[in-house]
């Protein structure tokens, strides 16, 4: 009996994998070989049941296929042919067996039903859970870059508020609280008194001549630190009047031969804007002047379509180019900090390219011209 039951899971199982006809064939052999053991319709039927119930419990693959119920049909009613023309009975058997089979194959669907849902609600978990660990991670790292540009921005104001300490010191030493208007009438009343004391002493002439160049030095100054403030022709005359007057000024203090092309259209960008393009390029060339040991430098200004770009190149000796090294917390570079802060202020983009001994460009790109452009227009400080 136990030879039959596992002699019948063999070829149960292999008619449910392949549900070849040679399968067939051997159920019916099964079927004889019961006969010849006195084994009835209903003790088959038993195995048969028994075998399919192993079946579907251990095989995935025939869980999911809808005809292994079918196939296993088959095959009972090709095992049960020999005790069919043996037993009359059997015939009984038989419908019996088709509602067992009704019933597996119904409680198959539902298993299968039910692991879809199992398998559906795994998915939607996974799904949760790396979504939750994507949101961590991008929390975290928000979180980390928040932190590190509320240091940066503590940082700048330090800064900012150590600069600002230092210009005010040095302006009040070098003015020591003399108005320029002031100086300007006492180098008046002192030509007037030299015209009138040319018969005296050759040395108080000397004395005179002396403290009228002081003067006027100190009137210079006093110039000097008004157009380094706020420069009057950067409102009253524009953008390129200013950064000519600029330029011609830095080549004379410095040396450093310098140009500039700009197209007309830049006197039609707002105040703004004519402002930051013109600190921009104040800073810029401080920095040359201070650390490129160049020989020329050169400022151009185009437009594209909405945006105005300026370039401001030098043929200096260049530095490393790093953020972090350039706008990080570490930075030393506050000039290169506050151009970009002012850049960036109004919408624009701000970088730098620059090799160790080679040449430096600053790009500056500012969207939105207030008007369009006219024709193009070249000015040029005279190189020395």
């Amino acid at each position: 009996m136990r030879a039959l039951s596992k002699d019948y899971l063999s070829g149960l199982r292999l008619h449910g994998e392949q549900g070849l006809e040679v399968h067939l064939k051997v159920a019916q052999q099964l079927g004889a070989t019961a006969v010849r053991m006195g084994v009835g319709t209903l003790e088959l039927a038993k195995i048969h049941q028994a075998a399919l119930k192993t079946i579907l419990s251990s095989s995935e693959k025939l869980l999911n296929e809808e005809s292994t119920t079918q196939r296993a049909k088959k095959f009972f009613n090709a095992a049960q042919t020999p005790l069919v023309e043996t037993h009359p009975t059997a015939v009984e058997a038989a419908a019996e067996l088709d509602e067992t089979h009704a019933d597996l194959d119904q409680r198959t669907k539902d298993l299968a039903a039910s692991k879809r849902q199992v398998v559906i609600k795994i998915e939607q978990r996974d799904l949760a859970e790396d979504a939750l660990h994507t949101s961590e991670e991008t929390c975290s790292q928000l979180l980390i870059k928040s932190r590190a540009l509320q240091e940066e921005l503590r940082l700048f104001s330090r800064r900012l508020i150590f600069v600002q300490e230092e210009e005010r010191k040095r302006i009040s030493r070098e003015l020591h609280d003399i108005i320029a208007q002031t100086l300007t009438g006492i180098n008046l009343q002192l030509a007037l008194f030299k015209s009138k004391a040319v018969s005296e002493a050759t040395n108080f002439h000397e004395k005179i001549e002396m403290t009228q160049q002081l003067i006027e030095k100190s009137v210079n100054t006093v110039h000097c630190f008004a157009r380094d403030l706020r420069p009057a022709v950067l409102d009253d005359l524009g953008l390129i009047p200013a950064l000519k007057s600029y330029l011609e000024d830095f080549m004379k203090d410095t040396g450093i031969r310098t140009s500039l092309t700009a197209f007309a259209g830049i006197t039609k960008l707002s105040n703004d804007k004519r402002t930051v393009l013109y600190r921009v390029a104040q800073e810029a060339l401080n920095n040359v002047a201070k650390h490129a040991q160049a020989s020329h430098t050169e400022v151009k200004i185009h437009q594209h379509q909405e945006t105005v770009y300026m370039e401001i190149h030098d043929n200096g000796s260049g530095f490393l180019v790093n953020e972090e090294t350039l706008f990080g917390m570490q930075s030393t570079r506050l000039g290169l900090l506050g151009m970009r802060e002012r850049v960036e202020m109004i919408g624009g983009k701000f970088r730098v390219e620059s090799t160790p001994g080679q040449e430096t460009t600053v790009y500056v790109e500012i969207q939105q011209l207030d008007t369009e452009s006219q024709e193009p227009a070249k000015a040029s400080p005279k190189s020395t």
